[in-house]
């Protein structure tokens, strides 16, 4: 039987809804089930909130609808009263209600003539089409309302902007996308797709949807880990990088366990290796392995970098989401056995690239292969060679030096236990169980970068400060450390 009545839709709603209707339906009925946002999900949102803070600035004088989403009936008053207000240029965060939908916009930008801008803020550096269902259920919703919309569009960020260290150039930082006709056109879809939606919520039951690639696209899903409880520890989805045809493929077959993957199926030669070793619960190792592990020179130097990409700039002569090294970590093992340990950790509010350049190379020093997991580490160097002419050939110079062990492993090896992946987090407790992250206090470096920018705002005691500095030594140690011991624990099977 269906519902006589269901909860009221929004913007995020919808979006939600066109990525995947169970998601719209947990979220409605069930959003108990959801995964707390984690660290670096929410270091996202809060780039965003910044952006769209100062984004605010390019419409001087105009007012906050500052009632939150727990509020929007006071929020919808606060906003009619502030759009009768001639002398009210611009708003921001206003809302609307429209046949059961609500929005908020970002900004909504006065003109002449009664006629309104709507402008969707985005913290991105170019327009997605991801983003024009969002622009035009707002759009949809003022238009309902009789509001007169001159142009509905996307204001974003402007990755070539560079910032002097003085003032930011509002003009310059950002680019606004006018998207009206495209808006326009979608009106007729825009409607059908919110009929549709609602008459899922209207349901007696869950949409019957299957948890897969669209889990991640255009968004990460809160209800992943609610979604896939069930599944099985081999389930296909850890074939590495396997396309969703493929899995569609599995799907009709009804096939979800890698061990049940007929042998006629169409695999790669990386998915045939993941097969057979969950199939035989045994790793896999090429005997290439030992020549690639052993092919160093010594001093070998195991390196790992923490960043930050503000989407604001920070710092003079940077752009939007300019990656920037505030510390690096080094373990030195010597061809006599002995490791020793050094690191940088730039903990002022200045640009610390050039300190973490010439520390860098002093610790690096003129010889020795440099062991990294993925490029990262040698596309962060080279972009430091590139903002620092100083050091600029020193640092390229050691560009050579570098070996991926993340390529070496993906290439020559694999456990079981990786379940489908290479990531460090993922390979250290399947080859060196003694070693986690679970206890550490920092997990994975987006959180590291937030709280790198926590530990350098005024208002942080100096306490929470050294606790802040010493979770990010402690982090960045454990990468590079880890690798020492990947590439001994492999070895030993030789």
């Amino acid at each position: 039987m269906n519902r006589t009545s269901i909860p009221m839709l929004s913007k995020s709603r919808f979006v939600a809804g066109l990525q995947c209707p169970l998601r719209l339906w947990n979220q409605c009925y069930h959003p108990e089930l959801a995964t707390q946002a984690s660290p670096s999900r929410q270091a996202v949102f809060d780039a965003g909130h910044e952006v769209g803070r100062v984004a605010t600035g390019l419409y001087p004088g105009g007012m906050l609808i500052a009632e939150d989403h727990l509020h929007h009936e006071e929020a919808v008053e606060s906003t009619r009263s502030a759009m009768t207000d001639p002398k009210v240029p611009a708003l921001y965060e206003a809302a609307f209600v429209h046949d059961d939908l609500r929005v908020r916009v970002d900004v909504l930008k006065r003109l002449k003539g009664g006629k309104w801008d709507l402008i969707e803020v985005k913290s991105s550096t170019s327009v997605k089409n991801v983003y024009e269902p969002d622009v035009a259920v707002q759009y949809l919703a003022l238009r309902g309302l009789g509001l007169n919309i001159a142009r509905a569009g996307i204001l974003h960020l402007n990755n070539q902007y560079v910032y002097d260290g003085q003032r930011l150039d509002l003009e310059d930082l950002f680019c606004f996308c006018d998207l009206t006709g495209k808006i326009v056109d979608r009106q007729p879809e825009i409607s059908s797709k919110l009929s549709e939606l609602r008459e899922m919520l209207r349901g007696s039951a869950a949409p019957d949807v299957s948890p897969s690639r669209h889990c991640r696209s255009p968004y990460p899903c809160e209800f992943w880990e609610h979604c896939t409880a069930e599944k099985p520890e081999f389930w296909v989805m850890n074939l590495s990088g396997i396309g969703q045809n493929k899995l569609d493929e599995l799907a009709a077959l009804g096939v979800e366990d890698i061990r049940d993957v007929p042998d006629s199926f169409p695999l790669t030669a990386l998915h045939q290796r993941i097969k057979a070793c969950v199939s035989d619960q045994k790793e896999y190792v090429a005997p290439e392995l030992a020549e690639e592990l052993r092919q160093v020179e010594y001093p070998i130097h195991f390196l790992d970098f923490e960043t930050i990409g503000p989407g604001i700039p920070r710092y003079a002569n940077t752009r939007p989401y300019q990656t920037i090294p505030f510390q690096w970590s080094d373990h030195i093992l010597f061809e006599d056995g002995r490791i020793e340990h050094r690191e940088y950790l730039h903990d002022e509010d200045t640009d610390p690239r050039e300190q973490v350049a010439r520390t860098l190379l002093e610790t690096l020093g003129d010889e020795g292969t440099i062991f990294m997991y993925t490029s990262y580490e040698l596309d962060v160097t080279q972009r430091l060679a590139e903002g620092l002419p100083r050091y600029g050939k020193k640092l390229l110079a050691t560009l050579d030096r570098f070996k991926d062990l993340y390529a070496v492993i993906k290439r020559h090896f694999y456990h079981p236990q990786f379940h489908g992946s290479f990531s460090l987090k993922s390979v250290l407790p399947a080859i060196v169980p003694s070693m986690t992250y679970g206890n550490l206090a920092i997990q994975e470096g987006n959180q590291a970068s937030l709280e790198y920018l926590r530990m350098l705002d005024p208002s942080a005691s100096a306490h929470e400060r050294a606790k802040i500095k010493a979770n990010l030594l402690t982090y960045c140690a454990h990468d590079t450390l880890a690798m020492v011991r990947l590439r001994e624990e492999l070895l030993k099977r030789f």
